[in-house]
């Protein structure tokens, strides 16, 4: 028998520095930062500032960034050099709360499946905790991996004892093979990008390198159900590659919304104009009062009392804004299946021009994404 039950979760939505923990032969505290050249011979560069080979974490390829430890001291130098042009510290990114699914047809989901759109031949890449590939309704589409962790515990991008990751998988497609739930597109293609640990958090680095191994391995939707309520700069250009790539990107608009909803409080990535930022609505079509609401929120999905896949073969109800953006990620696989030729920029377009109107932009943005009217326009 299936197990079947209800879990309640709160992850905060924050963003601190992340704390690097090592020192120098001087015995400064060294922390993580994101350094971003615009002029020659980075290398060289830092050498003049003392940086040795066992500070620089990551080397990114496609923007002249590393991410590096460095002392306080050498931050403050890189940031006034005239060939640095930006140097923002490796902030912690969390996922977004959890708990919702009724949402399929809610989105159109199933009548897009009966008319034959399943999601099939669409690659879609879900950024976040991993994916238990051994789920009974995920392993038949999950394809392929990466994590942007090292450490024994993490390394794995198909182990995921957290749960956020294989939860937002499977309301993007889960099988439909008479087992627990069904995802809005239960034949797309699943890639586990690990960029949060098994705690639920990562890093702004983390982040980068999983939207750059998108890139690279011909990723077209990205998801992100994760969030910070602080901007970077370097960020926003990972995901601007991205969008100007082909891909559509994805993201939770965050949970930190009130019950009057007139704050400007989306987080980040969602809040970048390359990538759509989806708000959560219950079954009555009301805003979840913990849906961020302002001017960025471009879309609204279901996101409370999601029923979805969770380790262990397990199934369980979430709440959050995590659970709405995989509703549009599997409807974006839908009707991009359905209507092949178009770009990125088209799709974006078509689903926000076939949302059901809910109310003001701030809090449902276009309102609720409608996968079979997307299609059929």
């Amino acid at each position: 028998m299936k197990k079947l039950f209800v879990v309640w979760m709160t992850l905060v939505l924050m963003a601190v520095p992340f704390q690097a923990g090592a020192s120098n032969g001087s015995g400064d505290t060294l922390e993580e930062y994101l350094v971003q050249f615009n002029g020659p011979s980075a290398h060289g560069l830092m050498q003049a500032f003392g940086i040795d080979e066992a500070q620089v974490k990551t080397e990114f390829d496609h923007l002249p960034v590393v991410n590096v430890a460095l002392s306080e001291a050498q931050a403050r130098g890189l940031a006034n050099h005239p060939h640095v042009e930006a140097v923002e510290e490796n902030a912690e990114v969390h996922a977004l709360g959890q708990t919702v699914p009724w949402g399929i047809p809610h989105v159109q989901g199933t009548a897009a499946q009966d008319a034959g759109f399943t999601g099939a031949g669409l690659k879609v890449a879900i950024l976040d905790t991993g994916i238990e590939a051994s789920h009974e309704d995920l392993s038949a589409n999950v394809k392929g991996g990466h994590s942007v962790f090292t450490d024994s515990a993490n390394i794995d991008p198909f182990y995921d004892p957290n749960g956020h990751g294989t939860h937002v998988a499977g309301t993007v497609a889960a099988v439909d093979n008479d087992l627990g739930v069904i995802g809005v597109a239960p034949e797309a293609d699943l890639y586990a990008v690990k960029v949060l640990s098994n705690a639920g958090s990562g890093s702004i680095a983390g982040i980068a390198e999983g939207i750059e191994w998108s890139i690279d391995n011909g990723m077209d939707i990205i998801n992100m159900s994760l969030g910070a309520s602080q901007g970077s700069s370097i960020l926003e250009q990972f995901s601007n590659l991205a969008y100007d790539e082909g891909l559509l990107v994805v993201a939770a608009a965050g949970n930190s919304g009130n019950r009057g909803g007139n704050n400007n409080t989306v987080g980040y990535p969602a809040a970048y104009d390359s990538v759509i930022a989806v708000a959560a609505v219950d079954q009555n079509n009301n805003r979840a009062t913990f849906s961020s609401t302002g001017p960025a929120v471009e879309i609204s999905a279901p996101g409370v009392n999601v029923l979805s896949t969770t380790p262990g073969n397990n199934y369980a109800s979430y709440n959050g804004t995590s659970m709405a953006s995989p509703h549009v990620a599997g409807v974006a696989a839908q009707v991009w299946q359905a209507n092949p030729g178009l770009s990125n920029t088209e799709l974006r377009q078509l689903l926000n021009d076939t949302a059901v109107n809910l109310g003001p932009a701030h809090q449902y943005g276009h309102g609720l994404v409608q996968s079979l009217d997307a299609i059929n326009q």
